[in-house]
């Protein structure tokens, strides 16, 4: 078996060996292996979680033979749950993978303590009466849920947890915590011990655009009663200002200077994001708190003292023209007001974790310094219960969807998917399963989602025949372009979960196979 760090060489590069190790403690469970759930499972056995457990009460028949990989003709007539199994054991043979040949809908009734074992649950297929009933079990016990289907030419992929924290977010796009319009004492002596005005050519042009920034900025400053550029004039006066002390065509630190200069002009303090997470009721925290919430409590208190309304800085600086010992002094610089933020943060955390009767040491230092690292980027993701969104969902943002031809097709099948299990349990098939009865099941389906919409408040609204046709043309089948799609998505939104890392999707995610599109929907 190849050495993990080989094997997992370029996920490590995404996630780190924090990240792999959190999939690799994960135990995670299936519900249905159609091609849908074995898909979203092959991504995720491959990546090399702790365990997986499949869940399915069917036998393999012919036609899975057509649309799931993980099945041939050797397995027909054999407990769909083990042959998938023993299929996506071999792919990774590093995976703890167990079966139970049984049918979701009978555990969810009869045995919802079995949930609580595992890290997430993926429910693949399930109508809606065991979706609610799956995602109460699920939050009861503090289990991830996310739901993945796919029907014809669309699907959808739902997560559902109470409350979900993300210290490494990763955003695409972020500014460099540089603080060039708030220098801290170092960082200032640093920058007024360099002259701007050298003669020495090369001393000139490697003077790194940091220093030149925070120079230029503090003159502004003092010929601007203490402000910095703030208007569209004064931005591009100050531009102007650098350009003018760029005495050298080639100085392309200088050139780097007029480039970053909107970092001088970003706003001093904490984000609204930030903000918002500091004055959640949960910063308030208590002896059930979680470390997060811990964590975020002590750097409130930073923010508001030793901060003096700045997060703890990053402490990295980006690739700049500079000589290598300017370089390295910056470097020192930014690292040394980084771990001196860190520490007393840490001490913070220490006295906050006593106060609360826990143990001080129980959050590491490795976990603090990351948090630390991240500040400015926490995320908090709250989900509403499937039975909330199903008998109340906002009611304006579903009229806005009904109404935008933008979503009127992702919202037209997140209401006829609802419609078609309503629709079974009515007359015990899905509409368009028989060729012989499609023209009645395009009625009767019609009739059901419009009666659903009015149970929705959206009295009056109506989706468009072409789609309903579309559905029930559909025939509740799963086709394997479509699964392998919405099990790609639905397993990239596990690994964020499990790892922490990235910020999962909010609302519900439709695939249009139709017009080639996904949307989210926040209902």
């Amino acid at each position: 078996m190849a050495e993990p760090k080989t094997k997992y060489d370029r996920q490590l590069r995404i996630w780190g060996d924090q990240g792999q190790a959190a999939l690799e403690k994960a135990s995670i469970c299936l519900l249905n292996c159609g091609p849908t759930g074995s898909e979203t499972l092959k991504n995720l056995v491959l990546g090399g979680v702790g365990s997986i457990t499949v869940i399915d009460g069917s036998k393999v028949e012919v036609g899975d033979l057509g649309n799931n990989f993980m099945v041939d003709e050797s397995s027909v007539g054999q407990s769909k749950a083990k042959c998938v199994c023993a299929f996506l054991q071999e792919l990774n043979d590093a995976v703890k993978a167990k079966f139970i040949e049984e049918y979701p809908e009978t555990l969810i009734a009869t045995s919802p303590s079995f949930f609580s074992q595992f890290t997430l649950v993926i429910a693949t297929q399930l109508v809606e009466d065991s979706m609610v009933k799956l995602d109460r079990i699920c939050r009861e016990a503090n289990v991830i849920l996310i739901f993945a289907r796919s029907y014809g030419l669309t699907g959808l992929v739902r997560i559902s947890l109470k409350e979900h924290t993300v210290v490494e977010s990763k955003p695409d796009h972020f500014l460099d915590d540089l603080r060039l319009n708030n220098p801290w004492p170092e960082l200032r002596r640093f920058a007024e011990s360099i002259d701007l005005d050298v003669q020495d050519p090369v001393a000139y042009k490697h003077t790194p655009y940091v220093v030149v920034l925070i120079k230029m900025a503090e003159q502004w400053a003092k010929s601007h009663d203490g402000s910095l550029p703030s208007t569209r004039e004064e931005k591009k006066e100050f531009k102007e200002l650098l350009k003018a002390g760029m005495v050298a065509l080639d100085a392309d630190n200088y050139r780097e200077a007029i480039e970053a200069s909107f970092k001088v002009f970003a706003p001093r303090g904490i984000s609204p994001d930030l903000q918002q997470i500091l004055n959640d009721s949960s910063a308030e925290v208590e002896s059930n708190s979680s470390d997060f919430w811990v964590m975020v409590a002590a750097l409130k208190e930073f923010i508001a003292n030793e901060g003096g309304g700045e997060a703890p800085l990053e402490g990295s600086i980006p690739d700049m023209t500079s000589s290598t010992e300017l370089y390295i002094n910056l470097q020192n610089i930014y690292q040394a007001k980084a771990e001196a933020d860190f520490l007393v943060i840490e001490q913070r955390v220490r006295n906050i974790l006593k106060k609360i009767g826990k143990d001080p040491n129980s959050i590491s230092k490795t976990t603090i310094k990351s948090f630390c690292r991240n500040a400015r980027k926490l995320k908090v993701c709250r989900y509403r219960s499937i039975e909330d969104e199903f008998n109340s969902p906002i009611l304006p943002e579903l009229q806005k969807y009904l109404t935008d031809e933008d979503y009127s097709i992702a919202v037209g099948f997140y209401i006829l998917l609802r419609a078609v299990d309503r629709f079974a349990a009515n007359y015990n098939s899905f509409p368009g399963k028989f060729d012989s009865g499609m023209d009645e099941d395009i009625s009767r389906l019609k009739t059901t989602a419009v009666s659903l919409l009015g149970d929705l408040g959206c009295n009056g609204s109506t989706l468009t025949e072409d789609l309903i046709n579309e559905i029930c043309r559909f025939g509740a089948s799963e086709l394997h372009a479509v699964a392998a799609f919405i099990g790609g998505i639905a397993s990239q939104e596990v690994i964020k979960l499990i790892t922490r890392q990235f910020v999962p999707m909010s609302g519900t995610f439709i695939f249009n196979g139709i017009d080639h599109k996904s949307q989210l929907l926040s209902l």
